[in-house]
Formats: C-alpha cells, structure tokens, sequence
C-alpha cells in the first residue's frame, strides 16, 4: 500500500530533548495509542458517572468541550515553542505525530505534491480500541478532533478537509491537505 511504509517506523523516539511531544508524553516513549489507552482507562469510568449523575447528554457536552479546549491548547503551546512558518511549524508537528502513531494507522497516499496532500486512513488501531469499549465519540475526541487543532498551528497556510472517519463508521478516514506555496 502506497505510504505505508512511512508510519512503519518505531514509535518509540530515541532522543527526548529533540521529541516535541516530549512535554506531553513525558519522559517515557510512548506511543500515540498507548497514551490514549492510559488515557481512557481514567476517562471512560468518569465520563460514565457523569452520564449516571448529569445525564448523557450533558455529560458529553462537557466533556467534549473540556476535551477540545485542552487539546487546543496543547497544540497552540507545542506550535508556539517551534520556530518557523505555520507551514514548517505544522510539517514538525506532523512528522513528529506520526512517529508516534507508527503502524496503528494504514495509509494510502493519493497525492503528495508541494501544494496538496491528500491519503486515506484505510485501518485504524485507535477505532478499534474505541469501539471495544464502546465508546467511539470519547476516541473521536480524544484522537480524530486533534487533526482540526495540529490543522489550526498551520493556518492559514495549510488547510484540512476530512468528510469522515473510521471512528464515526466509514470505511476511511479522508484527509486532504491544501499548502500555500511560495511567498
């Protein structure tokens, strides 16, 4: 499968002082999925006494809120302490991302050029986990709602477009990218 072959590298960083999630993976390499595993194992029995105390709806409204605003930030500060253009700032952040995700991703690549980027997401380990546990909005939170905040450090020299997720039920997840180049 076309692309591939990049996300096959270890998820595990080698160097901490050049990892920029190093701040909010700590010390330890981690990789993408299994922070959100650690994640979920305290957010899932919370999120479901709040549903039992508040009801579901408020309950996710809360939590969806609380969860994009902290994801907005994290990425705001990690773009803020990279040097560069929003272009440059967001190619950091998105190579240092996919180290993290290595092979829990399958991607299809569709067109790689210096003003578009567009693949698909064809398997998906986070979805998975996601759907084991019966909780696919909290792994969209968590995970999908992430690529509009890395999308956001960009702006407006990158834009995202993304229809769908495997974690909502498509088949694929469709991200196309649109760069500016030049000056």
């Amino acid at each position: 499968m076309a692309g591939t072959e990049d996300l096959k590298t270890t998820a595990q960083p080698e160097d901490t002082t050049t990892d920029i999630f190093a701040p909010a993976f700590g010390k330890i390499g981690l990789s993408l999925l299994e922070k959100v595993q650690i994640q979920a194992q305290v957010l899932v029995p919370m999120l479901r006494a709040f549903r039992a105390e508040l009801g579901e709806e408020r309950a996710n409204r809360i939590a969806s809120q609380a969860l994009r605003e902290w994801s907005g930030k994290l990425y705001q500060e990690i773009g803020g302490q990279l040097s560069g253009s929003p272009r440059q700032k967001w190619d950091a952040i998105n190579e240092a991302m996919f180290k993290r995700v290595g092979g829990d991703v399958d991607l299809e690549t569709l067109k790689r050029e210096s003003d578009a980027w567009e693949f698909n997401i064809t398997s998906c380990r986070y979805a998975d986990f996601f759907r084991q546990l019966g909780e696919p909005e909290l792994g969209a939170l968590l995970t999908c709602e992430m690529d509009v905040d890395i999308e956001a450090v960009g702006g407006p020299e990158v834009t995202m477009t993304r229809t769908q997720t495997i974690m909502k039920g498509a088949k694929y997840c469709d991200f196309r990218f649109k760069m500016k180049t030049g000056g």
